[in-house]
């Protein structure tokens, strides 16, 4: 039967493009929510609602702040610089993992620092920490790493909205090894240093609460920052027999912890 004019311009996207064209959107702000009353969004949440959602008055969003917990929200005025938006219910909604997981990772060039912070913030990391190293060939320092921590802040931001966590992982500050390597550590904290010609794998019948992951950058760590790094007490440790990019080690290694300590189970 041939479809009638008035169908619906969704009616021929896949089921997956339906589902988000017609989902309701979640954005993150800086500012104290409170149920009942209203706030004004911040520039960029309230371009994106306005010139790319296209988003009306009436309309239903989440708001969240990264203190735990979301809102159910409406539209109340659309403007061509602001939105705002009237709080209505606070659901007390926790999508944190409970293992305690830190990825720290040599700065790489490019986009790859971006896509492991995002996946890593979607797979429920709780700690980032951009570590400089021997083979970083990324030159960070001044107004330029303030300027690269608050886009990484952007990029944990939107994998946040998407992936409905209500709590930021932490963004740590960008350091050296060493002083990573000699930082405290809650107790009971287990280091893993992820090198691919050991032979030893993740502890998988220990029951680990807090994790910390170190992966090397492009070209990795050198031999002499692994020994250092087994000499503050890292565990080595491989996946496989196959070499991986630096922007797949942390994804794989992160997923397994995950499935061994966290809430893939």
């Amino acid at each position: 039967m041939k479809a009638s004019g008035s169908e619906s311009k969704f009616a021929k996207l896949p089921v997956f493009d339906l589902e988000f064209a017609m989902r309701v959107p979640r954005v993150f702000t800086d500012q104290p929510l409170q149920a009942g009353s209203t706030v004004t969004l911040e520039e960029a949440p309230s371009r994106h609602l306005a010139k790319v959602l296209r988003m009306t008055a009436g309309r239903e969003l989440i708001l969240f702040n990264g203190q735990g917990g979301e809102f159910t929200a409406t539209l109340t005025e659309v403007g061509k610089k602001a939105v705002e938006a009237t709080l209505d219910a606070f659901t007390a909604e926790d999508r944190e993992s409970p293992l305690d997981l830190e990825l720290a990772i040599g700065l790489s060039r490019g986009d790859r620092m971006d896509w492991v912070i995002q996946k890593a913030t979607e797979l429920g990391a709780t700690r980032i920490t951009p570590l400089f190293t021997e083979r970083t060939e990324v030159k960070l320092k001044g107004d330029r790493l303030e300027k690269k921590k608050e886009h990484w802040r952007q990029v944990i931001i939107s994998a946040c909205e998407q992936c409905q966590r209500n709590r930021l992982p932490t963004l740590a500050q960008p350091q050296a090894l060493a002083d990573w390597l000699a930082a405290e550590r809650t107790a009971g904290t287990r280091r893993f240093v992820l090198h691919h010609r050991d032979s030893k794998g993740l502890p998988a019948q220990e029951a680990l609460t807090h994790v910390s992951l170190l992966v090397g950058p492009e070209g990795g760590l050198s031999e002499e920052e692994i020994e250092q790094a087994r000499a503050f007490g890292c565990e080595p440790l491989t996946l496989g027999p196959r070499v991986m990019r630096t922007e797949t080690a942390p994804v794989a290694a992160i997923s397994l912890a995950q499935y061994l300590w966290g809430d893939w189970r």
